[in-house]
């Protein structure tokens, strides 16, 4: 095994101490246990319920076990023959409140050249302090590939078909792989357990199963505080217009999705820049991408980035493109980006820093993360930031034409069970030049209140009262839309 292989190199590296961050405790352990029978390498292992004990041995009642981790850290310090050891758990004693564990480790480490006493902390999360940083070498296990994951399906299949009189699993080959694009960047164990969750329920492998897959998977990466994830994802049928959108996506879909590239000679799809008006239904396009497309959708609300504390916005982003890679394929949702990466001189250059992270990481990622970004002002964003390259397309989202305007109408009697035929829908269509698409919802909602208060079936009259009552931003912001209209004009694909 390659994690077998390249763990091994890090034993015999000059390096002291080893961290290893894993959820993954007892693989981490059944791992370096083949390593030391394959190198005839003595091991031991610590924890604060089972003490320090030879790996592979469990503690009994006569043991007399070193608990604390200051006995256990003086015993290693004490113990005169080459060895490993591994502490699982430490983390909570590598603190200010605990100096003599971090001496103690920095004792060990410092006689490393006379005396090599190798120590592995094993983890889900390590916060290394400083004077320890130069000792230290990280070694990550391996996600499972494609085969592992749809091994590990098949595994539980037959175990699930063992329990159930030998019955079938239902599914598919096309949903199947799905399900494997969509369990990436998940552990071993992870992968079992939604695998096995999956199964259990009904016995199949259906297509409506992979949103609650992307749901599970994503409270398993524990970010919600960074990033949120939208469950509620349109499809293009109910986006009224965006029609040069939808066939420039419906190009570009099986590439992303499938690679399915004869020659090799078409680069995946980067990314979009969606600019228009507010409530033209930029948000509403870019949960239909990922609608579209079947794959999950990441919100980032880029002014949420940002915090006080030094460093904590840099380290915020990061974390967003992390998760952004674990859960590939995926969309992004850069939502409103101006309001986080416009310039400002007030930040203490944490703008601009914020920005170069996000540039080298859209040049650089080799996952499948497609970014949508949307914007109502691409006045203030960095040129660099919207060139060819970066991303592969911008796109004008314009108020809705007289044809788009009935289709809204149309989406949205539907939506709240409204006969659509009752109605002088061209009628409404002709008096709502003008409108955003969520203008026009909005006359619709205010128009079922009117009705109701009269006691009456909601009509075209109703709509038109409410049409004649609302001042859309069109009117209201009338330059400054005019300004956007003539930048977008010559720089921009009309995306209707």
């Amino acid at each position: 095994m390659q994690d077998a292989h390249d763990l091994n190199l890090v034993l015999q590296s000059k390096v002291p101490l080893i961290i290893i961050e894993s959820f993954e405790e007892n693989r981490v352990l059944d791992l370096l246990t083949r390593v030391s029978i394959k190198n005839t390498r003595t091991m031991s292992v610590w924890s604060i319920t089972d003490g320090l004990r030879p790996l592979g041995y469990s503690a009994t009642s006569n043991d007399e076990a070193i608990i604390e981790p200051e006995e256990a850290l003086e015993h290693i310090k004490r113990c005169q023959n080459p060895a490993t050891f591994i502490l699982c758990d430490i983390h909570p004693f590598l603190t200010e409140s605990h100096p003599r564990v971090i001496r103690l480790l920095k004792d060990i480490a410092l006689a490393y050249n006379d005396l090599p006493r190798k120590i592995i902390l094993l983890s889900h999360a390590i916060q290394i302090p400083p004077e320890l940083k130069r000792f230290c070498a990280h070694f990550e296990l391996s996600l499972p590939s494609d085969e592992q994951i749809l091994t590990i399906i098949r595994e539980e299949a037959t175990r699930w078909s063992r329990e159930n009189r030998n019955a079938r699993v239902k599914t598919d080959n096309i949903t199947l792989q799905k399900i494997v694009n969509n369990l990436k960047g998940l552990t071993h164990g992870d992968v079992r357990m939604l695998a096995r969750g999956l199964i259990s329920d009904d016995g199949a492998i259906l297509d409506n199963d992979i949103p609650e897959i992307n749901k599970a998977k994503f409270q398993l990466m524990d970010m919600e505080g960074v990033l949120s994830f939208e469950y509620d994802t349109e499809h293009f049928s109910n986006v009224g217009g965006l029609k040069n959108l939808k066939e420039w996506l419906e190009k570009r879909r099986k590439v992303f999705i499938n690679d399915e590239d004869s020659n090799g000679a078409l680069d995946a799809p980067k990314g979009i820049l969606l600019l228009g008006v507010q409530g033209g239904g930029k948000s509403l396009a870019a949960k239909a991408v990922a609608g579209m497309w079947g794959l999950p959708l990441l919100r980032l609300d880029t002014a949420a980035l940002y915090n006080k504390y030094i460093g904590e916005t840099e380290k915020n982003l990061r974390e967003v493109i992390k998760l952004a890679d674990l859960m590939a394929p995926c969309v992004l949702w850069l939502d409103e980006i101006e309001k986080g990466l416009a310039k400002q001189d007030n930040d203490g250059g944490t703008s601009q820093r914020i920005l170069g992270t996000l540039l080298t990481w859209m040049a650089e990622r080799k996952s499948k993360v497609f970014i949508v970004a949307t914007s109502n002002d691409i006045s203030g964003l960095p040129p660099e930031l919207i060139r060819k390259g970066r991303l592969d397309e911008i796109f004008f989202v314009d108020l809705p034409d007289n044809e788009v305007r009935k289709h809204i109408f149309e989406i949205h009697c539907e939506k709240r069970h409204i006969n659509p035929d009752s109605l002088d829908l061209q009628l409404l269509a002709d008096m709502s030049e003008g409108f955003s698409g969520a203008e026009i919802e909005q006359t619709i909602v205010s128009a079922l209140y009117r009705s109701d208060a009269q006691e009456e079936a909601i009509s075209t009259q109703h709509i038109c009262d409410e049409i004649n009552d609302t001042s859309p931003i069109s009117v209201v912001m009338a330059e400054k839309i005019q300004q956007l209209r003539l930048w977008a004009n010559e720089r921009t694909i009309s995306a209707n």
